[in-house]
């Protein structure tokens, strides 16, 4: 057997990731100090979905080599270093961390070639043999501890703690945003306002304003349900009260859905501002079951090709 019952289960790897986006340096991005937490809290997330544990898979250093950015990992676990290469053998891997680097830094797309290798193996050509792969894992065991600058990045995520508010709208204590320019952790956590980031089916999706992109999809594709959605929203928008919403179905009557829905989400925009935020109308949508239409808004339904 790989380890006895008296030893714990460990094992290295290192992931190789490159961007087929030539306008995306995964490296430079990681070296750049506004953009290295978004990139590492995406890295993060990709990987507890991997393992289905924020513990699953730890990062101990990440390397820039360019065109590559490379990541050491150490598995503690025989059954989490499986699930990890299940996920990668399957692409699920790929596909998480594509979304959370779109999200994390509000690109359209990140489209990403991924490697792995553990020493002088390229666990690529061998993924069908999770056995044999897994062996070559645990004979590389960590030559190093977990580099100081990720202990700093870790701290600051965990910092970020979600708390569920009134009306499913997402308060945020600690760092500052991880999707914009970085800034120290502050010693004591404060509310921030609107909220950095929220939870959707379990997943955290950087918060933004809606975009006149978010704006034209929920006039096409919220059809009836568009009172149901502004009556949602009301509860935290003057500008939505039960006359307005009626008043709008009457005045665009002739023009249709689109346009009643349009004019609704304008109104919302106008009102609030940059308050005016997706994590709001998500929330909105899952209270009256759009959960397609919420998956749509947030690209989960997007093949995009990198231009």
């Amino acid at each position: 057997k790989m380890a006895g019952s008296s030893t714990p289960w460990i094992g290295s790897a290192y992931l190789f990731l490159q961007s087929t986006c030539k306008t995306i340096v995964l490296p430079s991005l990681y070296e750049s100090s506004q953009k290295k937490p978004s990139v590492f809290k995406a890295l993060k997330l990709a990987l507890a979905d991997s393992t289905g544990s924020v513990n699953g898979v730890d990062m101990l250093k990440v390397h820039c080599s360019h065109p590559h950015l490379i990541v050491q990992l150490k598995f503690c676990k025989q059954e989490n270093c499986r699930r990890f290469l299940q996920s990668y053998r399957e692409g699920t891997l790929q596909e998480s961390l594509q979304n959370h680097l779109q999200l994390s830094l509000a690109m359209t797309t990140v489209p990403l070639e991924m490697e792995l290798k553990a020493g002088n193996e390229h666990l690529d050509n061998m993924l069908k043999d999770e056995d044999r792969c897994l062996e070559c894992i645990y004979r590389e065991k960590p030559d190093r501890l977990r580099d100081e600058e990720i202990s700093e990045l870790e701290e600051c995520l965990k910092s970020l703690i979600v708390h569920q508010s009134i009306n499913n709208n997402m308060a945020v204590k600690g760092c500052a945003s991880l999707n914009s320019p970085s800034l120290p952790c502050p010693s004591q956590g404060s509310s921030l306002s609107p909220q950095v980031t929220f939870i959707f089916q379990g997943q955290h999706f950087a918060n933004r304003t809606l975009t006149p992109d978010d704006h034209q999809k929920f006039a096409k594709l919220v059809s009836k349900k568009w009172k149901q959605v502004g009556r949602s929203l009301q509860k935290n928008c003057r500008a939505l009260r039960d006359p307005v919403i009626d008043n709008l179905a009457l005045e665009y009557d002739r023009e249709g859905l689109y346009e009643q829905a349009y004019q609704l989400l304008l109104r919302f925009i106008q009102s609030e501002g940059k308050k005016a935020t997706i994590a709001r109308l998500i929330a909105a949508l899952e209270e009256n079951g759009l959960i397609s239409l919420a998956e749509e808004l947030l690209g989960l339904h997007s093949n995009e090709d990198c231009s």
